[in-house]
């Protein structure tokens, strides 16, 4: 049986549920903090394919939400820069306004996160307080703030990979691991924001292909991002800049060159390469799929017609954008892009499963 994402919402007896108005304020304020999980993903994006990642040295979550006030500070926090691999392998020479234009984005990048952590917080303890949540919903709403609590070290754990020696980057499985959760709580707080927006199911019985279709597309769609994360973590984009063949084949010559095996799906340039593209052929064709059977069933809610259109026009775009992005050798501003773009065709994916769920309300679920 696959994996059922309708646990995701909360399940609380009708009798106890918060007002349909309270619902909306709850599911409102989600939609919200999904959409600042969305930017994070962006500006994350930003600062490894800018190499802005490794500027800031320390890891202060309360005194480093202010940047520097002194130039004696900027001057410390330069002099700690210089200590890495980084500045001594790429920046050698580099001056202090050279490293402000690092800093600065890496920076947005933190504080952006600490205000999302605020913006989760803060109305998550007072609809708590104010009793606009429903039991089941508060007990998720605190794991997924934990989480969240645990994605700050983790993004640490990643940076801290860039100050070994000889590197220059953060290392690309914990740059994975990093995208993997953020990707996590993404995925959870957006379908629970839709649950309590749209607490009952209504797709019937002809939309079973579809929906089996969109559980594959979301597979694909989430192996297919975090290949992606392999790909930047090792400037995989950086070769085999046509399309679609790869060196005039359609699987590179050295696609299996490392050993053991498995050390090729992390560090070898031509396979990271050749399986993102594969996920991405295999998300547009399960999305694809999944539109299709979906527009073809009667009756047809509306609901899940918007979904299904707006899943193939994600995935269009997204598709494009990978192909513009390696053809023109990985421009930032086409490479940021092509990140919001899986942001956005993941979003898609979860809006076409949530409105082909069954006629099921999750509040008659024991």
């Amino acid at each position: 049986m696959p994996f059922d994402l309708t646990g995701l919402s909360g399940a609380l007896p009708a009798g106890r549920a918060a007002g349909s108005g309270a619902r909306r304020l709850v599911a409102s304020w989600l939609l919200g903090v999904a959409a600042m999980i969305g930017v994070m993903v962006v500006l994350g994006g930003a600062t490894r394919l800018s190499g802005s990642g490794l500027s800031i040295m320390e890891w202060a979550p309360i005194s480093g939400t202010l940047p520097p006030l002194s130039e004696a500070e900027w001057r410390r926090l330069f002099a700690l820069y210089q200590q890495i691999p980084q500045y001594h392998l790429l920046h050698e020479g580099m001056g202090i306004a050279g490293f402000k234009r690092l800093f600065w984005l890496e920076w947005l990048h933190r504080l952006w996160g600490r205000l999302l952590g605020v913006a989760f917080l803060l109305p998550f303890l007072g609809f708590w307080l104010t009793g606009r949540l429903r039991a089941g919903l508060r007990a998720r709403l605190a794991v997924i703030f934990a989480l969240g609590a645990l994605q700050g070290a983790v993004g640490w754990f990643m940076v801290a990979s860039g100050f070994f020696p000889a590197s220059t980057a953060v290392a690309a499985p914990r740059l994975v691991i990093h995208l993997g959760l953020a990707l996590l709580l993404y995925a959870v707080i957006f379908w629970t924001a839709l649950s309590e927006f749209m607490p009952v199911g209504i797709a019937g019985r002809a939309l079973r292909p579809a929906r089996r279709a969109a559980y594959l597309a979301l597979g694909a769609i989430v192996l297919t991002i975090l290949a992606g994360g392999f790909v930047a973590g090792i400037h995989a984009g950086l070769d085999y800049n046509t399309f679609p063949l790869m060196d005039g084949r359609l699987v590179p010559a050295g696609y299996a060159r490392m050993a053991p095996f498995w050390r090729n799906f992390t560090e070898n340039i031509a396979t990271v390469q050749f399986d993102h593209r594969l996920g991405a052929t295999l998300s547009a064709i399960a999305g694809i799929a999944t539109a299709l059977f979906a527009l073809a069933a009667r009756p047809l809610p509306r609901r899940v017609r918007l979904a299904g259109f707006a899943l193939v026009g994600a995935i269009v775009l997204q598709y494009g954008l990978g192909v513009a992005t390696l053809l023109l050798v990985v421009p930032l501003p086409l490479a940021v892009a092509h990140q919001g773009g899986a942001v956005l065709l993941l979003t898609a994916v979860l809006a076409a499963l949530h409105a082909l769920r069954p006629r099921v309300s999750y509040e008659d679920t024991p």
